[in-house]
């Protein structure tokens, strides 16, 4: 009896072995048509809809150069490249509104911070700067210089505060040593700034 049973489990495994190959072999058959079918689609002789591809890959090339050396150009003028945005540091001081004038005369506009790693990467120029964060349009409700409001904040403990009931309107870095490094100031100090230019 232990025989027979011997004998049945084993006629049953060849059977699901050969069920189970037989499935992978018509799943590899239809992914072969499947692919087949849209390489053909895709490369189809009718001109009207296939793009010219050697036109379209001269034309990706050459907005490549173009944007190849207009990011030398800046690299040249002192500005930083950082993830798909350009960086212009002040190498003087001026007010948060003058600061802004400067950066959009230069193409930008005052540093937007959307990451942990765009702050960090901020923080280490060590310099109290100003940034595109303020709050004169309505008082605590701070935004970006583009009218967004910060997704993500690094503001110090106890910041904004408008220390000593002065009017501190505008984001500046100001702890740089440690990650949550953003005060607010009156915007009428002057500080370094820096201009961020996305390409």
């Amino acid at each position: 009896m232990d025989c027979e049973n011997g004998a049945d489990t084993s006629t049953r495994k060849r059977k699901l072995c050969r069920l189970v190959a037989l499935s992978f072999a018509l799943l590899c058959i239809l992914q072969a048509t499947l692919n087949i079918s849209l390489r053909l689609a895709f490369y189809s002789s009718d001109t009207t809809t296939t793009p010219d591809c050697e036109a379209i890959i001269k034309n990706l090339t050459k907005e490549e150069d173009i944007k190849m050396n207009e990011l030398a150009r800046y690299i040249q003028r002192g500005w930083i490249y950082f993830k798909h945005s350009l960086y212009y540091v002040s190498s003087t001081e001026n007010t948060w509104k003058d600061s802004r004038e400067d950066c959009l005369q230069r193409g930008a506009d005052l540093v937007i911070i959307n990451s942990r790693e765009e702050q960090n990467f901020i923080r280490e120029f060590k310099n109290r700067t100003w940034i595109g964060l303020t709050d004169t349009e309505k008082e605590q409700t701070w935004k970006w210089v583009d009218g967004t409001t910060p997704t993500i904040s690094f503001w110090d403990t106890d910041e904004p505060n408008s220390y000593g009931g002065n009017d501190e309107d505008c984001g500046e870095i100001y702890f740089y040593e440690r990650e949550n490094s953003w005060n607010d100031a009156p915007c009428d100090t002057k500080k370094v700034w820096i201009c961020e230019k996305n390409l």
